[in-house]
Protein backbone atom coordinates (compact mmCIF):
# COMPACT_ATOMS: atom_id res chain seq x y z
CA UNK A 1 0.00 0.00 0.00
CA UNK A 2 1.22 3.47 -0.87
CA UNK A 3 2.01 5.72 2.05
CA UNK A 4 0.17 8.96 1.54
CA UNK A 5 2.55 10.98 3.71
CA UNK A 6 6.29 10.32 3.64
CA UNK A 7 7.31 8.46 6.81
CA UNK A 8 4.47 10.16 8.71
CA UNK A 9 1.69 7.64 9.44
CA UNK A 10 0.42 9.86 12.25
CA UNK A 11 -1.49 12.06 9.79
CA UNK A 12 -3.63 9.16 8.55
CA UNK A 13 -4.01 7.77 12.08
CA UNK A 14 -5.34 11.09 13.38
CA UNK A 15 -7.71 11.44 10.44
CA UNK A 16 -8.99 7.92 11.10
CA UNK A 17 -9.68 8.86 14.74
CA UNK A 18 -11.93 11.76 13.71
CA UNK A 19 -15.42 11.65 12.24
CA UNK A 20 -15.08 11.36 8.47
CA UNK A 21 -16.50 14.13 6.30
CA UNK A 22 -16.72 11.96 3.19
CA UNK A 23 -13.77 13.80 1.64
CA UNK A 24 -10.63 11.87 2.60
CA UNK A 25 -8.28 14.53 1.24
CA UNK A 26 -10.01 17.30 3.20
CA UNK A 27 -9.93 15.16 6.36
CA UNK A 28 -6.20 14.54 5.96
CA UNK A 29 -5.44 18.18 5.25
CA UNK A 30 -7.45 19.25 8.31
CA UNK A 31 -5.18 17.05 10.43
CA UNK A 32 -2.14 18.56 8.77
CA UNK A 33 -3.33 22.11 9.37
CA UNK A 34 -4.29 21.32 12.99
CA UNK A 35 -0.83 19.86 13.67
CA UNK A 36 1.67 21.82 15.73
CA UNK A 37 4.34 23.80 13.90
CA UNK A 38 6.92 21.23 15.08
CA UNK A 39 4.82 18.38 13.67
CA UNK A 40 4.40 20.21 10.38
CA UNK A 41 8.16 20.74 10.14
CA UNK A 42 8.81 17.08 10.97
CA UNK A 43 6.45 16.10 8.13
CA UNK A 44 8.20 18.45 5.70
CA UNK A 45 11.61 17.16 6.79
CA UNK A 46 10.48 13.55 6.25
CA UNK A 47 10.44 14.22 2.49
CA UNK A 48 13.51 13.38 0.41
CA UNK A 49 15.47 15.94 -1.53
CA UNK A 50 14.72 15.87 -5.24
CA UNK A 51 17.43 14.00 -7.16
CA UNK A 52 19.27 13.70 -3.85
CA UNK A 53 21.16 11.01 -1.98
CA UNK A 54 18.06 8.85 -1.42
CA UNK A 55 17.47 8.71 -5.17
CA UNK A 56 21.03 7.61 -5.80
CA UNK A 57 21.25 4.99 -3.06
CA UNK A 58 17.68 3.82 -3.81
CA UNK A 59 16.22 4.45 -0.36
CA UNK A 60 13.26 6.48 -1.63
CA UNK A 61 9.80 5.17 -0.88
CA UNK A 62 8.25 3.46 -3.91
CA UNK A 63 5.86 6.39 -4.35
CA UNK A 64 8.64 8.99 -4.26
CA UNK A 65 10.81 7.00 -6.65
CA UNK A 66 7.95 6.73 -9.16
CA UNK A 67 7.06 10.41 -8.78
CA UNK A 68 10.65 11.58 -9.26
CA UNK A 69 10.99 9.29 -12.28
CA UNK A 70 7.80 10.78 -13.78
CA UNK A 71 9.56 14.15 -13.90
CA UNK A 72 12.75 12.66 -15.33
CA UNK A 73 14.74 13.08 -12.14
CA UNK A 74 16.07 9.55 -12.47
CA UNK A 75 17.66 10.48 -15.81
CA UNK A 76 19.70 13.61 -15.12
CA UNK A 77 22.85 14.64 -16.89
CA UNK A 78 25.82 15.38 -14.65
CA UNK A 79 25.22 19.11 -15.21
CA UNK A 80 21.56 18.79 -14.20
CA UNK A 81 22.44 16.68 -11.18
CA UNK A 82 25.03 19.28 -10.09
CA UNK A 83 22.44 22.06 -10.45
CA UNK A 84 19.88 20.13 -8.39
CA UNK A 85 22.52 19.39 -5.77
CA UNK A 86 23.55 23.07 -5.51
CA UNK A 87 19.94 24.29 -5.31
CA UNK A 88 19.01 21.62 -2.76
CA UNK A 89 21.97 22.69 -0.61
CA UNK A 90 21.12 26.40 -0.90
CA UNK A 91 17.46 25.72 -0.09
CA UNK A 92 18.26 23.54 2.92
CA UNK A 93 20.76 26.13 4.18
CA UNK A 94 18.16 28.89 3.90
CA UNK A 95 15.11 27.06 5.27
CA UNK A 96 16.45 24.01 7.19
CA UNK A 97 14.15 21.60 5.35
CA UNK A 98 14.05 20.07 1.86
CA UNK A 99 12.45 21.73 -1.15
CA UNK A 100 9.05 20.16 -1.80
CA UNK A 101 7.08 20.34 -5.01
CA UNK A 102 4.52 18.01 -6.54
CA UNK A 103 6.81 16.72 -9.27
CA UNK A 104 3.99 14.96 -11.10
CA UNK A 105 2.56 18.36 -12.01
CA UNK A 106 5.75 19.72 -13.58
CA UNK A 107 9.03 18.72 -15.23
CA UNK A 108 12.76 19.17 -14.61
CA UNK A 109 12.83 22.72 -15.97
CA UNK A 110 9.76 23.72 -13.95
CA UNK A 111 11.22 22.22 -10.78
CA UNK A 112 14.53 24.02 -11.22
CA UNK A 113 12.77 27.33 -11.94
CA UNK A 114 10.59 26.90 -8.84
CA UNK A 115 13.62 26.09 -6.69
CA UNK A 116 15.37 29.26 -7.82
CA UNK A 117 12.26 31.42 -7.40
CA UNK A 118 11.30 30.03 -4.00
CA UNK A 119 14.77 30.66 -2.58
CA UNK A 120 13.65 34.30 -2.45
CA UNK A 121 10.67 33.55 -0.19
CA UNK A 122 10.49 33.98 3.55
CA UNK A 123 10.52 30.90 5.78
CA UNK A 124 6.83 31.10 6.79
CA UNK A 125 5.81 31.39 3.14
CA UNK A 126 7.92 28.36 2.26
CA UNK A 127 6.44 26.29 5.08
CA UNK A 128 2.95 27.14 3.79
CA UNK A 129 4.02 26.35 0.21
CA UNK A 130 5.58 23.04 1.24
CA UNK A 131 2.39 22.02 3.07
CA UNK A 132 0.29 22.97 0.04
CA UNK A 133 2.58 20.94 -2.22
CA UNK A 134 2.32 17.97 0.15
CA UNK A 135 -1.45 18.35 -0.17
CA UNK A 136 -1.15 18.05 -3.96
CA UNK A 137 1.11 15.00 -3.65
CA UNK A 138 -1.44 13.36 -1.33
CA UNK A 139 -4.33 14.26 -3.65
CA UNK A 140 -2.61 12.45 -6.53
CA UNK A 141 -1.66 9.47 -4.37
CA UNK A 142 -5.26 9.15 -3.22
CA UNK A 143 -6.35 9.20 -6.85
CA UNK A 144 -3.90 6.42 -7.63
CA UNK A 145 -5.50 4.30 -4.90
CA UNK A 146 -9.05 4.85 -6.14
Amino acid sequence: MTALFEHSPWVEARADARPASGDRHADLMAVLHDATPDEQLALIRAHPELAGKAAIDRTLTDASAAEQASAGLDRLTQQEYDRFHALNAAYRERFDFPFIICVRLTDKAGILAAMEQRLGHGRDEEIATALAQIGEIVRLRLGDMA
